[in-house]
């Protein structure tokens, strides 16, 4: 059987609010002990353990105790495939991060025993910042220069995480770089044959449109993989001034306009006709915020990347969500999702689809 890599693994399944995450996923009767021991201090083994990111993607927790609060990181109980949660994997990236221009949180300790909470996981500093999801936190980045400051900020350190030179860091063969974006179209095809849910001609068209038309470019740096203004924790003093990149679980070396590409999915500009239908609503969409071409050219400035093909991987990046959407409503149609409709988010399909085609088409980011 061939070994699998970084490229061929499954996407993660979104979380689900109110999941049960089973029983001993984190008890904090294990986590306080295995904390004493391992960080060498008697005050972890009193704690509380609270969970603040479940469902079928890896778990986040905050473990408190008189020794102070870290994060921990394990994958979703139930059955997974390893490759699609690796904690050693996540762990070495941001480890390797640590002392670069990238901020990522401090790792504390890795454990690859399952014998201990049932699966690998890690623990790492617990950064206190705050998170722009669905709206702006209030009070914070009221004004539009602020709300620009934070837009730069966020471009800034994604251009500085392409910098790194993976070898320098103890990154050497955390990816295939060469092939990435064709092993990209050729894995989402495949994914979208796996939860095809009706017929969908013009999805069909794109992954041919995609597939004929892989530009050439530079490839090789650390790419996050979800890079997103709400994977991000943000000083609240300063709005343009990322304290943390969180969720580095899709990390590998690749073509690093498949991280902007993607984060122009998700960027809402203030003139847009309608919501974009991402699925995870955007803040960028108000004022101060600079459009899709501003970011584009901050990002080639401050990278100093050519960006001529960046509508492809818009188009892409498009063309990525549209089948991640299908997955939701094939999972939803096959009860693993309880409580939650189809219909609203089987409809998000296909103005995603007409979307990438139209990037394609037309050759820009409007």
């Amino acid at each position: 059987m061939p070994t699998a890599t970084r490229d061929d693994y499954p996407l993660p399944d979104p979380p689900v609010d109110g999941a049960p995450v089973g029983a001993g996923a984190a008890d904090p009767a294990i986590v306080g002990p295995y904390l004493a021991q391992v960080l060498d201090e008697p005050a972890w083994q009193p704690c509380t353990v609270e969970l603040i990111a479940g469902g079928m993607s890896n778990l986040t927790y905050v473990v408190s105790s008189p020794a102070g609060d870290v994060v921990l990181r394990r994958p979703p109980t139930g059955s997974v495939l390893p490759t699609a949660h690796d904690m050693a994997r996540e762990h070495r990236v941001i480890t390797a991060l640590a002392g670069t221009a990238v901020p990522v949180p401090r790792t504390r300790h890795l454990c690859t025993d399952p014998g201990v909470l049932g699966a690998p996981f890690y623990v790492m500093e617990k950064v206190e910042g705050l998170i722009a999801s669905r709206t702006m936190p209030p009070g914070f980045a009221e004004s539009a220069a602020e709300r620009r400051q934070l837009a730069w900020g966020l471009i800034d350190v994604l251009a500085d995480l392409h910098a790194v030179d993976p070898d320098a860091v103890g990154l050497t063969g955390f990816g295939r770089p060469d092939g990435f974006m064709q092993r990209q179209v050729s894995r989402w095809a495949r994914q979208w044959e796996a939860s095809r849910d009706r017929e969908r001609p013009g999805l069909d068209r794109l992954a041919e449109e995609l597939a004929g038309s892989v530009p050439v470019s530079p490839t090789g740096p650390i790419v996050h993989g979800d890079y997103r203004l709400d994977n991000c924790l943000l000083d609240p003093d300063r709005p343009g001034r990322i304290l943390a990149v969180l969720d580095w679980e899709m990390s590998t070396l690749g073509d690093p306009l498949a991280d902007l590409g993607l984060l122009l999915v998700y960027w809402q500009q203030h003139d847009d006709d309608a919501p974009r239908p991402t699925v995870t609503p955007s803040v960028t969409g108000q004022p101060g915020f600079p459009s899709r071409r501003e970011v584009a050219a901050r990002y080639a400035d401050r990278s100093g990347r050519d960006v001529t093909a960046l509508p492809w991987y818009l188009a892409f990046g498009f063309f990525k969500l549209a089948v991640v959407v299908t997955g939701i409503v094939a999972r939803v149609r096959a009860g693993a999702m309880a409580g939650k409709g189809d219909a609203a988010v089987a409809e998000l399909v296909d103005p995603l689809v007409e979307l990438g085609r139209s990037a394609l088409a037309r050759g820009d980011l409007d």
